[in-house]
């Protein structure tokens, strides 16, 4: 077994905070929380972390990003440790990170250098294969310190950390161009081929619900928990990369379809967010989204904000925001009861929040049952009689739709009431014509 890279995680926290496009300003994590994290990047690229460490910058040095007495002290703290990585939470340009690496003698890895090192060894699929890929390239294309012979191995990863290609060659920006260009005409390819599985489910059709939340936040052992099913759930952040897709059978029997995505962080940066804009492409098409938070988290609300943020940049709308259910997660890791009250009682008076545990599965059902309800809200409510011999016609609609209610009489006429998602409303109203009476409030039917 070969031994783990020794690496040290710096945290460069800047004194002004930045204010975005729309006049706010970034979120206040607090600086030893931030540092976490980039710790916890760390150890999901398996390296061996044997210290990390927090600077306060008031002044961005363009040549190293820090300033020459604070470099020299890293670099002593580097030779001390014999640390082989520096992972910088922070961004860097690549004049600052060579630098870095001939002042330190060691490699140097920013936030988007870690987090592409990351995806590259959590995408499974083809799509998120690519898409990594893309990135990465598109991040390196200005980078000459980097081989890029790693492209031709079989492992994850993209080759910051060790084996063949980290010769410090330059790359061939001719031949990285025409490998982009060929993955962006291979992806094209893989968008088609997922575009007519959607088409495909929208013929079915069940509702698509999906998952949405920060990295960790716990939404693949909720989707676990609630398919059954045993995706890759682990403590880690970013363990899940691709969208991964179940049936989900609800209270009353309507069934949906589950997606479960790449998870969101703060300060990533806009060149990742555009590249799995397709594998994204579930939740702009979703019919419900559930934002999974980790409401153990002590910096629960500013990871809020941010998945607010991305969500907001992919194009989902204020109204498909405000319909979305809050799913706050991990409510067993609240131990003082006090605290847990205070929750139960916030999240009981506001609307859309199911209070859970996907790892017990406290809250599950009521989770579901509020799927459920809010699926209604955009769903079409039908009173229909059937004769004693239409069974298939009965079948059909059980398949089709969700029987609310059911009444058998003497001479065996069965009346129903069912609700219909939209696309199929059109598909009943053909089969059925004027026997089908609509109801105009479809939750006042559910409720009965």
């Amino acid at each position: 077994m070969s031994q783990r890279t020794r690496a040290i995680v710096l945290h460069v926290e800047f004194k002004k905070r930045t204010p975005l496009k729309d006049g706010r300003t970034v979120s206040m994590r607090s600086p030893a929380a931030k540092l976490d994290e980039a710790t916890g990047l760390a150890g999901a690229v398996g390296v061996d972390v044997v210290d990390s460490v927090m600077v306060t910058l008031s002044v961005v040095h363009p040549n190293a990003l820090l300033g020459e007495g604070k470099v020299n002290s890293l670099g002593e703290l580097v030779a001390q440790k014999n640390a082989e990585l520096v992972i910088v939470n922070a961004q860097l340009s690549p004049v600052q990170q060579r630098n870095l690496e001939k002042t330190w003698r060691a490699k140097v890895l920013d936030r988007t250098g870690l987090i592409l090192e990351i995806f590259g060894e959590r995408a499974h699929t083809r799509e998120g294969s690519l898409q990594v890929e893309l990135a990465h390239l598109q991040y390196q294309k200005s980078r000459l310190v980097r081989s890029w012979t790693h492209l031709e191995r079989q492992r994850g990863g993209f080759g910051f950390l060790g084996g063949p290609g980290e010769s410090q060659l330059e790359i061939d920006r001719r031949l990285i161009q025409q490998r982009i260009t060929r993955i962006e005409t291979e992806l094209e390819s893989v968008k088609r081929t997922r575009s007519l599985h959607r088409q495909s489910r929208a013929r079915i059709p069940y509702p698509v619900v999906a998952l949405v939340g920060y990295t960790n936040a716990g939404k693949s052992t909720l989707f676990n928990k609630l398919t059954n099913s045993g995706v890759m759930a682990e403590n880690l952040l970013f363990a899940t990369l691709d969208p991964t897709m179940r049936e989900v059978e609800l209270p009353h029997g309507r069934k949906i379809i589950l997606s479960d995505t790449v998870g969101f962080i703060s300060d990533l940066p806009t060149m990742l967010v555009a590249a799995f804009r397709a594998t994204l492409e579930e939740v702009l098409s979703a019919d419900l989204i559930l934002h999974v938070r980790d409401i153990s988290h002590e910096d629960s609300e500013a990871q809020s904000e941010d998945v607010e943020r991305v969500l907001n940049d992919l194009g989902i709308d204020e109204v498909r925001r405000r319909e979305m259910i809050e799913v706050w997660n991990k409510s067993d890791l609240v131990a003082d009861p006090e605290a847990r009250r205070a929750l139960v009682s916030l999240s009981k008076r506001r609307e859309g929040t199911a209070l859970v545990s996907a790892l017990t599965g406290q809250g599950i059902d009521s989770l579901l049952t509020l799927i459920e309800q809010r699926l209604a809200v955009a769903s079409l409510t039908f009173e229909i009689e059937l004769g004693p011999g239409e069974g298939q016609d009965l079948s059909w609609l059980y398949s089709r739709g969700e029987v609310l209610s059911r009444t058998d009489d003497e001479q065996g006429l069965v009346r129903l009431a069912v609700r219909f998602d939209p696309a199929v409303a059109p598909l009943a109203q053909s089969r059925f014509g004027v026997r089908l009476k609509s109801l105009h409030d479809g939750l006042q039917a559910a409720a009965e």
